[in-house]
């Protein structure tokens, strides 16, 4: 079946080098024709005779067209399946000989589509929901690929009950707790030996926020985990330490803000900065995207149920 499209505003509705063609195509198994005024689809696909029009106004509206809108659009259109998807369920992030890591529920997905689709991302949601985890799978999957030469690991140390000052051990000994979950994605997803080697030559480096300060990290991917815990003078800090053909990765969970003042973390504020800056995409994860215990999604809907009523 053909849709007409304003001839106008099909270059911005392709995307650069057909990429919004191509997207579409994945997602549904197809093969969509590009006719001057017009898109070819298989009958099978009726659906887009709702979306394409749709995205077309888009693009008049906005005068381009990113994946993320599209996304969007399908999402109202309850298409929640991903073409692309392995057999088992899940699109692949990273597979090596030691390990395959998927995205397994829908917003895990989205969360996938846009690291793939932007420079900035921003990760938001509660424990377990693979914010931190997913993000240090892509990260491993760019440097295994050769797209980035190196992976920079941060994090705010920020005490959550114990002061620094009364642990035992040297400075590395205080803080190497602190950062011990992204230890353990790394060890997961290649050997020790391995990681210990790109850590000996800074190809992956582990470090907390204040060693970013007067950096400039290029053809990197680099991950801000606990975020909430960030001011923003210090969030913005980091994210101007991106550089040539350079990525960035921002995971927190609102609800675990341990700053003093939890009205001042960065992650809080940056929401509003950044809102509509092309390249940058925020994606939020709920406790429908749990992977661990059961319980794990449970304990969080109690807790959201108990906030909701007012109390502390």
């Amino acid at each position: 079946m053909e849709i007409p499209v304003l001839r106008e505003l099909m270059p911005e509705l392709l995307g650069p080098n057909d990429r919004n063609l191509r997207f579409l195509e994945e997602r549904f198994g197809i093969a969509i024709i590009a006719r001057e005024a017009s898109l070819l689809v298989p009958e099978s696909q009726p659906v887009l005779l709702e979306v394409i029009p749709e995205l077309a106004q888009l693009c008049k509206d906005k005068k381009y067209l990113e994946i993320k809108d599209i996304e969007t659009v399908l999402r109202l259109h309850k298409l929640n399946s991903f073409a692309g998807a392995s057999e088992n369920g899940g699109e692949i992030l990273l597979q090596n000989s030691q390990v395959t890591v998927k995205a397994r529920t829908a917003n895990q997905m989205l969360y996938y589509q846009a690291l793939r689709n932007n420079d900035l991302v921003f990760a938001i949601g509660p424990a377990g929901t693979g914010k931190t985890f997913l993000a240090v799978a892509y990260a491993v999957s760019l440097l295994e690929k050769g797209e980035v030469e190196k992976i920079a690991l941060v994090k705010p140390v920020v005490e959550a009950g114990e002061k620094l000052g009364f642990l035992p051990g040297d400075i590395k000994e205080k803080v190497d707790p602190y950062f011990r979950p992204l230890y353990d994605a790394l060890l997961y997803m290649m050997s020790a030996e391995k990681v210990r080697k790109l850590m000996d030559q800074s190809v992956i480096e582990i470090a907390p926020l204040a060693y970013m300060r007067g950096r400039t990290l290029s053809y990197s991917m680099v991950i801000l985990d606990e975020a909430q815990n960030t001011t923003a003078m210090q969030m913005k800090m980091f994210l101007t330490r991106m550089g040539i053909n350079s990525r960035a990765v921002v995971t927190g969970d609102l609800t675990q803000i341990d700053l003093e003042q939890k009205q001042n973390s960065g992650l809080l504020k940056i929401q509003d900065i950044l809102n509509g800056i092309k390249g940058v995409d925020f994606v939020k994860l709920t406790s429908e995207d749990v992977i661990r215990h059961r319980l794990v999604s449970e304990i969080i809907k109690a807790y959201d149920r108990h906030s909701s009523n007012g109390t502390d």
